[in-house]
């Protein structure tokens, strides 16, 4: 199945958070044609009292299930030291599965697809940069969902 995650991290020297979980996703035996996008910084949402995030999207097939895979997700997200302080507040890593397939799932751990993903431009953004003309549940492409947003406060991290 093709699945797609949003990765964000505000805290603990967030690209590097970013990158690591990264690597470890890239490293999992049932994680196969793994591609990610170019990382941004945006302004968080919710609580203004914190630091900006960094963001990027991933892609890749899998044999594993939504749930599964929510419990590797999470995982990769203990294992960086993830702490739930309050809602939308700062966090050094956040995994979110935006997309499994054409599936739709809504179970009290599981919602997919993401219930925020049309809205947010650091998470459609960086879609755009994977899969521009994949239909989304609402009949746009993800081409189309970005020009209705509001994206300038997306700045692309370069990389060294």
């Amino acid at each position: 199945m093709q699945a797609y995650i949003g990765l964000g991290s505000n805290l603990e020297n967030p690209v590097a958070q970013i990158k690591q979980a990264i690597e470890t996703l890239q490293s999992h035996d049932s994680v196969h044609a793994f591609r990610v996008s170019p990382i941004y910084s945006s302004k968080p949402v919710g609580p203004q009292d914190q630091p900006d995030y960094i963001n990027a999207v991933a892609t890749f097939s899998t044999e594993l299930s939504p749930i599964a895979l929510l419990d590797l997700l999470q995982s990769i997200e203990q294992a960086q030291r993830r702490v739930r302080e309050r809602h939308w507040g700062p966090r050094t890593l956040d995994l979110d599965l935006l997309l499994y397939g054409a599936e739709e799932i809504q179970i009290p751990r599981l919602t997919v697809p993401h219930p925020h993903m049309l809205d947010r431009g650091f998470v459609i953004k960086p879609l755009n940069d994977l899969a521009p003309e994949m239909r989304l549940g609402n009949g746009n492409t993800v081409t189309e969902q970005l020009q209705q947003l509001d994206t300038s406060d997306l700045v692309l991290i370069k990389e060294d």
